[in-house]
């Protein structure tokens, strides 16, 4: 768990605000998403929309995730720093 939490870290910190935003915007799209399908009023514009913004940027983001938790298994790897 706790290399868990360093590696969200790690990805924090290698990320400007618009990787942040990005990130709201995908738990945003998601939240309305399934919302739309629990009050029955939303149409299905909306969850198309919603869909697509959160594709758009999840797939970003979990690409650079990947790299974040490469380079913290690569250094693993590698040994404690002298």
């Amino acid at each position: 768990m706790k290399q868990l939490f360093a590696i969200a870290d790690q990805y924090v910190q290698e990320s400007d605000w618009k990787v942040l935003a990005a990130l709201k915007f995908c738990l945003f799209s998601m939240g309305v998403w399934v919302g739309s399908f629990l009050t029955g009023k939303a149409e299905k514009p909306v969850r198309k929309v919603c869909v697509l913004v959160f594709w758009v940027t999840y797939i970003p983001l979990m690409l650079k995730l990947a790299q974040v938790v490469y380079r913290s298994l690569k250094r693993r790897e590698a040994g404690p720093e002298l």
